[in-house]
């Protein structure tokens, strides 16, 4: 009778089980030099840049919009609060 495990082994292409061999280091990247390496960077960057979803002009005006609204904000929360600091510093030490 045979036995049902989890495992299950699948043979190398070769018909060697592997027994001796030496694993290889690096894969593709491990065969090419500096100059090859550096092609495959650019296209990778260029395959993931291709798979982006652009913004619309609209939309791209929109959060613009937004940013510098939300920028213009922050700055006269941060000069009421500096001005503020400024007069409490001004009373206390001076």
């Amino acid at each position: 009778m045979t036995e049902i495990t989890d495992t299950t082994e699948v043979p190398e292409p070769g018909g060697s089980s592997g027994a001796g061999k030496k694993p290889r280091r690096g894969g593709k990247r491990g065969r090419k030099g500096p100059l090859g390496r550096l092609g495959l960077f650019y296209r990778q960057v260029v395959a993931e840049l291709r798979k982006v979803v652009w913004p619309t002009r609209h939309q791209l005006s929109t959060y613009t919009t937004v940013v510098i609204v939300f920028v213009v904000i922050i700055i006269g929360l941060v000069t009421v609060i500096d001005y503020g600091f400024t007069e409490l510093v001004k009373r206390v030490f001076g």
